[in-house]
C-alpha cells in the first residue's frame, strides 16, 4: 500500500488581550502553558481537543482565530 501523508494539521492563533491578574493560579498556569508571555502576544497551537479545555478555561483572556 502506498503511504498517505497526513492531512495538514489544523491551527489556532491565540492572542492575549487582558492580564491574568487578579485570576485564580489556574488561569496563570493555563495562560503560560499556552505559550503566551506578555499582553498581545500571538502564538499559533496544533488544534486539539486538550488545547481546546485549555482555551475554554481563559476565553476571557484570550481572542482565537481559526486557520486551516
Amino acid at each position: 500500500m502506498p503511504e498517505t501523508k497526513p492531512a495538514a494539521e489544523k491551527t489556532v492563533r491565540i492572542t492575549l488581550v487582558r492580564s491574568a491578574i487578579g485570576y485564580s493560579k489556574r488561569h496563570k498556569a493555563t495562560v503560560r502553558a499556552l505559550g503566551l508571555r506578555r499582553l498581545h502576544q500571538t502564538v499559533e497551537q496544533v488544534d486539539t481537543p486538550t488545547l481546546r479545555g485549555m482555551l475554554a478555561m481563559v476565553a476571557h483572556l484570550v481572542v482565537i482565530e481559526e486557520e486551516a
